[in-house]
């Protein structure tokens, strides 16, 4: 799976500001920037950003996935830390 075709399952999915996705053959990392993360835990926060991405984490396109989730507020001064480079 492109990383251009998960941001965009993502953002149609969730509605986020931004969304950044790196990918290491079936290894992936998502860095994900919205209002629905507001007032979640990071459990909740990584479930619902493995929601829209369950059939391919089940089909084994996603094997390994790392998340980082974020509001917008959060994001303002955790972006320098966690941009995926």
């Amino acid at each position: 799976m492109e990383p251009k075709e998960l941001e965009h399952r993502l953002q149609e999915a969730l509605q986020l500001a931004e969304v950044h996705v790196k990918a290491e053959g079936t290894h992936y990392t998502v860095v994900a920037i919205g209002d629905a993360f507001e007032g979640l835990t990071k459990v909740k926060r990584q479930q619902a950003v493995y929601a829209p991405l369950t059939d391919k984490i089940t089909d084994g396109t996603l094997h390994a996935l790392t998340i980082k989730a974020f509001t917008p507020a959060e994001w303002q001064r955790e972006k320098i830390f966690n941009m995926p480079s």
